[in-house]
């Protein structure tokens, strides 16, 4: 089992690529993941630039790399973009030649390669349909197999718009579309892990059960996984709602009937950084009324309060650490945290829907000089987790309860520990005291914080104080 982190979505399009690889490996990811366009790789027909690429292969030094290949294009697709969303190919012969030449180019150094991220959600991440797509997977699953064989086919990434919807919802047909018209055409499905943390085993149940209706099961990875998200507290979706509504609104009758036109470009969001968009006069009046706002929102927003900020710090180590161990005792060997770092030096535009969303998720900041130095507090906490984990060849849920037995070869047995509670006020309830199984004569402890805890061993029993901070004892 292992853990890897997704370096973001941009990977050198809004500046140089930069170096990114030893900063994950440092923190104890076995696997980076990283997107690459094919306005990248081939930016006019027939001339293929792999300068991107390249500084991305020269850092791995043993790292596994997950390539998610976005079918972007302003020439060669349906809907010209050189970012988002990616499109259907115009010739699908012509998209099959640039995957084979950027897998033979890789020479064997990527494990897994996606074919784009979340078609689901449309206009979003894919613009076009569940036919199209299972068409395009085609070409790409048969230019991987050519060109390497041992690489794993992933399947476009099954987010939340899908586990959070009814039977019947366009999310969930398009996805059984994919499954019964693509069951050849990919070795590895990808879940992402987002909401509830305490969900996780449903929709890794959900995920596998929709692959058994269609007469199969692959294997399932967590492609994404990362916490808290303002998904996770419903009684904050009418604000939510209310925000993307207005920032997306006017924007759709703006692009209406602009079919043909870029519409997600890199030169287009430069050009609207700073400027009276709809997003941004939404995300200005979220701002104005902070004051106003229930605290779980406050705290995704920045220049909250500190001890708003600290909280929020705090629900993210400890979700790196929960969200890690319901999925791999669920069955899943590879999990990938949301995300590595921002995906440029400069201070991100605060007023961007996806920043409020996500922003806060990063491990890594850059300093000053543009480098990746300095650690969000959920970085220390992957990399303590990482280490913990190391060897991990099974982990075990004891009930339904919060207790896991983890086995690592060549070193003692691990438990992980916590008492499920609310997300945002659970912190704030006295610890239970709780007698468990030990097999051992003695035990350390240290918290998701890295703080080490006091307990007792005797009789066969492990005496420990918990809480929502979840605590590893070996």
């Amino acid at each position: 089992m292992r853990m890897g982190i997704v370096r973001g979505i941009s990977y050198g399009l809004f500046g140089e690529p930069d170096e990114f690889v030893p900063q994950a490996r440092a923190l104890g990811a076995g696997l980076v993941r990283a997107y690459v366009y094919w306005s990248q790789v081939e930016p006019r027909p027939g001339e293929l630039d792999f300068r991107v690429v390249d500084a991305l292969l020269d850092q791995l030094d043993g790292a596994e790399l997950w390539l998610t290949v976005c079918s972007s294009s302003s020439w060669a697709t349906q809907v010209p973009s050189d970012f988002l969303p990616p499109s259907p190919a115009k010739d699908r012969a012509r998209y099959r030649a640039f995957v084979r030449a950027l897998v033979e180019h890789c020479a064997g150094r990527v494990s897994f390669w996606q074919c784009d991220n979340e078609p689901s959600n449309a206009g979003l991440l894919w613009a076009g349909t569940a036919q199209e797509y299972v068409g395009q997977l085609a070409e790409f699953h048969a230019a991987v197999r050519e060109k390497d064989p041992t690489a794993k086919v992933v399947l476009g990434g099954c987010g939340y718009d899908v586990l959070s919807s009814e039977p019947g919802s366009e999310p969930r047909l398009f996805f059984q579309h994919l499954l019964a018209e693509g069951r050849e055409l990919f070795d590895v499905f990808d879940v992402h892990l987002y909401g509830d943390p305490a969900a996780i085993p449903s929709y890794v149940d959900d995920v596998r059960k929709m692959m058994r209706d269609n007469g199969y099961e692959k294997e399932v990875v967590a492609g994404e996984y990362g916490g808290p998200v303002l998904f996770e507290f419903p009684e904050l979706g009418p604000i939510l709602e209310q925000t993307m509504t207005a920032a997306f609104a006017e924007q759709a009758g703006e692009r209406a009937g602009q079919a043909g036109q870029t519409t997600h470009s890199v030169g287009e969001l430069v050009g609207r950084a700073g400027q009276d968009t709809p997003e941004r006069r939404a995300m200005t009046g979220l701002y104005a009324r902070a004051a106003e706002l229930p605290d779980r929102l406050r705290m995704f927003l920045e220049g909250c309060p500190p001890e708003l900020d600290a909280k929020r710090d705090r629900i993210n180590c400890r979700q790196v650490v929960t969200r890690n161990l319901l999925a791999l005792a669920a069955g899943i060997r590879l999990t990938n945290y949301w995300n590595l770092a921002p995906e440029v030096p400069v201070m991100p535009e605060p007023y961007q829907l996806m920043h409020l969303l996500f922003g806060k998720l990063v491990l890594l900041r850059y300093d000053e000089d543009g480098r990746l130095t300095r650690r969000n507090p959920a970085a220390d906490t992957f990399a303590l987790l990482a280490e913990h984990l190391r060897g991990t060849t099974a982990v075990t849920r004891r009930g339904d309860g919060y207790v896991f037995d983890v086995e690592r070869a060549g070193r003692p047995q691990l438990l992980v520990a916590w008492d499920h509670r609310d997300a945002f006020d659970g912190e704030d309830q006295p610890p239970v005291e709780v007698r468990l199984p030990w097999p051992g004569e003695k035990a350390a402890a240290v918290d998701a914080f890295g703080t080490p805890l006091p307990v007792a061993v005797g009789g066969g029993e492990l005496r420990v104080a918990l809480t929502d901070t979840p605590v590893l004892v070996t």
